[in-house]
């Protein structure tokens, strides 16, 4: 044993959205529900998770691509409306 100690490694996913590797406790995960998309910022939902920054750019990129469709392996359309409502909540400056 050299002595060093060594960084615990940090897990990574790829938002679906802008495609860019982040670390996993930047993004957002969510679940589909009921063919709904549904926030999990606890990341304790049952099911298969996706993953995407919580900004509406990705959210919008995301979307577009159909890319829940390909993350959920469902045929979609996933109703997007309350991750939308969720990440224009948090991407809101707070008021002073």
């Amino acid at each position: 044993m050299s002595g060093r100690t060594h960084a615990r490694a940090c897990p990574e996913r790829t938002c679906v959205g802008c495609r860019e590797r982040a670390a996993k406790g930047d993004l957002l995960r969510i679940v589909a529900i009921e063919g709904e998309c549904a926030p999990d910022p606890r990341g304790t939902l049952p099911g298969r998770g996706a993953h995407m920054h919580p900004t509406r750019v990705c959210l919008d990129l995301a979307v577009r691509r159909r890319a829940f469709n390909r993350a959920f392996r469902g045929p979609g359309p996933f109703d997007t409306t309350a991750l939308r409502q969720y990440v224009e909540r948090i991407e809101q400056p707070p008021l002073q």
